[in-house]
């Protein structure tokens, strides 16, 4: 099975003849991680390597999408709590982020926490980003630190916020229903005009749940985001993990209504699924499969200290009463954090822990562990 899309340019950008390079030199064929990693990785050339906006609240601004910490202050203010407790809980004076972005929440936090917080590390794979987070928190400088890689043992409480959706993930799809129908794994080729183009080839590979029902399946594995779930644990000697995104448990994820998969790429506040046109000019990204990530972490010596939606998340930790002293035009900022339709119920926190295990207040109430 192929499908050929054509690209909007007639001439090739250097990361598309990168891409172009990298099929050719794999024998024609890569698999989509491997694609998905280069459109948005490669050095210098990347959506998240290059100079792009990428994050704010309004297409005006220049950016692509919004996250919850461009949204208001209000986010970091909240979660700040719960990693107060946590910093308390774990004996711990260190805060490591991934993934952080313009640096908001980073700032958020730094000023909320104060001297509760010795050290505060960075670790980003993007030059450019990473400079715009020097300038933005220069008024910290004095805690900060930068590092594209783990340390072979560390202690501390770690935080993702719309990290792990934007790890690179597996295509599968199987053509024939489940009843004799056959799982290919979905790769991208140059085609002889050069346009990126899907190829798909039979594959040993499986969702990690049956999938039923006669259609057609399209859908993701997330190899590399259970190995960085492997990696903390095996480095992380005392601490705390949380993780904030979007997406689901196994039983949702793989439902069979769920037959396109989750795959999305965003430009300028518009969502589109066609990951190979404008290569590098916008982000593409995955609903996360929190059970996965949830069972990596038991396997590997975690425990699992809780799960619920990003609403449950902050009202446990005071949200609410941090909107009635703020202003009205803040309140409404700080709504679709908690609403339903919004981002309240797609976004999930999962908190993982290493040492003793102990309960978070996040997780006070409305904890859907069991429903991993």
């Amino acid at each position: 099975m192929r499908a050929v899309i054509q690209e909007r340019h007639s001439v090739a950008t250097p990361l598309q003849e990168h891409i172009r390079a990298a099929i050719a030199a794999a024998g024609g064929w890569i698999g989509f991680d491997r694609f998905m990693a280069l459109a948005l990785y490669s050095p210098g050339l990347g959506y998240y390597a290059n100079d792009s906006a990428k994050f704010g609240a309004l297409p005006a601004s220049g950016s692509d999408f919004v996250t919850a910490p461009e949204l208001t202050p209000l986010f970091g203010r909240t979660l700040a709590v719960q990693l107060a407790q946590a910093l308390e809980a774990t004996q711990t004076h260190e805060l490591w982020e991934f993934g952080a972005g313009s640096g908001a929440l980073a700032l958020q936090l730094l000023d909320a926490l104060g001297e509760r917080v010795r050290c505060y590390t960075i670790v980003d794979l993007s030059a450019s980003l990473r400079a715009r987070q020097q300038t933005r928190l220069a008024a910290h400088a004095h805690k900060l630190r930068w590092m594209d890689a783990l340390p072979e043992k560390f202690s501390g409480v770690v935080l993702g916020n719309e990290l792990l959706d934007a790890m690179p993930v597996q295509l599968l799809a199987r053509h024939g229903g489940q009843r004799g129908g056959i799982w290919h794994e979905r790769g991208v080729v140059s085609g002889d005009d050069g346009a990126l183009a899907w190829s798909d080839r039979p594959t040993g590979l499986r969702p990690p749940v049956e999938i039923e029902g006669p259609q057609d399946y399209l859908t993701e594995i997330h190899a590399q985001a259970e190995a960085f779930i492997r990696t903390l644990a095996d480095r992380l000697a005392r601490g705390a993990v949380f993780l904030l995104d979007y997406g689901f448990g196994a039983s949702e994820y793989y439902h069979p209504q769920r037959h396109m998969g989750t795959l999305m790429c965003h430009r300028g506040h518009r969502a589109d699924g066609d990951p190979l046109t404008q290569v590098g000019h916008k982000d593409i990204s995955a609903h996360v499969n929190f059970s996965a990530l949830a069972l990596a972490a038991q396997q590997a010596g975690l425990h699992v200290l809780g799960y619920t939606t990003q609403a449950h998340f902050l009202i446990n930790c005071g949200l609410p009463e941090k909107m009635q002293h703020a202003s009205i035009a803040e309140r409404a900022r700080a709504a679709p954090l908690i609403m339903e339709h919004e981002m309240g119920e797609l976004f999930k926190v999962l908190a993982l822990g290493a040492g003793v295990a102990w309960e978070p207040l996040g997780f006070a109430r409305g904890d859907r562990t069991h429903r991993l």
